[in-house]
C-alpha cells in the first residue's frame, strides 16, 4: 500500500527517483519493477503493473453505451504508458504525461492506497489547502456514504 508523500525533483530527462517505501511496494507486488502511469485529476497516477491489470479487467463491466463512460475510458487508457524502474529506483515520465500534469521541476509523490500520484508541487499544495478548507464537509460526505472513521 502506498502511503505518505515525498518531495522530489525531475532531472533534465524527465526521470524521477521513487521514495524507498514506494519502491518496496512496487517490488513486493510481483510487478518486477514495472509500473503503469496514466493521467487523472490533473496529475500522473502510477499503478504497480499487476494492480493495473486488475483495474483494466474492472472496465470490462462498464456500460459502453454511456458516452461519458466511453470518453473517460478513452482518456484514461490512451494516456497510459508502461515504465520500468531502473536500479537506482528511477522512472522516466513520458513527455505527454509531464505536459498533462504541468510537471515542472519540483514534484510531490503522494501515496493513495493501491496507487501513487505525481503532482506539480504548487498544485499539490493547492489541493491540500482545498481539502483542509473543506474538511468538515468532506467528513460529512464520508459519513453520509456509510464510512465510520474513528480518528
Amino acid at each position: 500500500m502506498f502511503r505518505g508523500h515525498a518531495y522530489r525533483t525531475l532531472d533534465s530527462k524527465g526521470r524521477l527517483i521513487l521514495p524507498p517505501e514506494f519502491r518496496e511496494v512496487v517490488f513486493s507486488s510481483d510487478s518486477d519493477g514495472r509500473l503503469m502511469l496514466t493521467n487523472l485529476d490533473g496529475c500522473v497516477v502510477g499503478y504497480p503493473y499487476l494492480e493495473w491489470i486488475e483495474l483494466e479487467k474492472s472496465f470490462y463491466e462498464i456500460n459502453l453505451l454511456n458516452r461519458r463512460l466511453r470518453d473517460f475510458q478513452r482518456f484514461f487508457f490512451s494516456g497510459a504508458k508502461e515504465v520500468v524502474m531502473d536500479k537506482q529506483g528511477r522512472i522516466l515520465l513520458p513527455p505527454h504525461l509531464r505536459k498533462y500534469a504541468k510537471l515542472k521541476k519540483d514534484v510531490v509523490l503522494a501515496g493513495v492506497g493501491n496507487k501513487f500520484e505525481i503532482w506539480d508541487q504548487e498544485q499539490f499544495e493547492s489541493q491540500i489547502t482545498k481539502v483542509e478548507d473543506d474538511f468538515d464537509a468532506i467528513m460529512d460526505d464520508l459519513y453520509q456514504n456509510g464510512y465510520q472513521i474513528k480518528i
